[in-house]
C-alpha cells in the first residue's frame, strides 16, 4: 500500500489547486461574462471566504502544521464551497453575510415586487438564474401568474 497510501496521503496536493483555485477561476469568468448577477455571488463570496482561509492559514500556520488533519478539512471545505451541487459559498452568503451586508439596491434587482424577491431568495442559485429568465423574457406579471397558480396547487394537495 506504499504507493496508494502516499496518494491518498497527499491527495490535497493534487486534488486541492484543481478545486480550490483552477475550477472556481474557471466558473468566476464565466460568470464575468453572463447577464446574469446570481452567479457572481457565488464566485465574489467563494473569494472572499478562500482568502480568509488563506489569511487564516498564514496567521496560524505554526499552529496548522502540527494538525495532520487541517489540508483534508481545508479541502473538504473548499469542495463544499465551489461544487455546484452544494453551492457552499451562495449558502453561506444568503444564511450569514446577507444578514450583516446592507445594499442600497436589493440584490435581485430593484424592479422586483417584494414577493418576488422572497420567492427569488427561497430558490437554489441554478432556479434562480432560470426564473431571471423567464422574468426577462415574460415580464414580472407572468412570473406572479406563475407563482399564483404554484400556491394553488400546493392548496389543492
Amino acid at each position: 500500500m506504499g504507493v496508494i497510501g502516499a496518494i491518498a496521503r497527499h491527495s490535497n496536493a493534487f486534488i486541492g489547486p484543481g478545486i480550490m483555485l483552477l475550477y472556481p477561476l474557471y466558473a468566476s469568468m464565466r460568470a464575468i461574462e453572463s447577464p446574469s448577477t446570481l452567479d457572481d455571488q457565488q464566485w465574489l463570496t467563494y473569494w472572499v471566504l478562500y482568502s480568509f482561509i488563506t489569511l487564516f492559514e498564514l496567521s496560524f500556520y505554526k499552529i496548522l502544521v502540527w494538525l495532520p488533519f487541517w489540508p483534508l478539512l481545508k479541502l473538504t471545505f473548499c469542495m463544499w464551497l465551489v461544487l455546484p451541487i452544494f453551492n457552499g459559498a451562495a449558502y453561506i452568503y444568503e444564511n450569514y453575510a446577507r444578514k450583516y451586508v446592507k445594499f442600497a439596491v436589493s440584490q435581485y434587482g430593484s424592479d422586483y415586487p417584494e414577493g418576488q424577491k422572497k420567492v427569488l431568495q427561497m430558490m437554489g442559485l441554478d432556479a434562480r438564474k432560470s426564473v431571471e429568465k423567464y422574468i426577462d423574457k415574460y415580464g414580472a406579471q407572468a412570473f406572479e401568474r406563475v407563482v399564483q397558480a404554484a400556491e394553488k396547487e400546493a392548496k389543492r394537495h
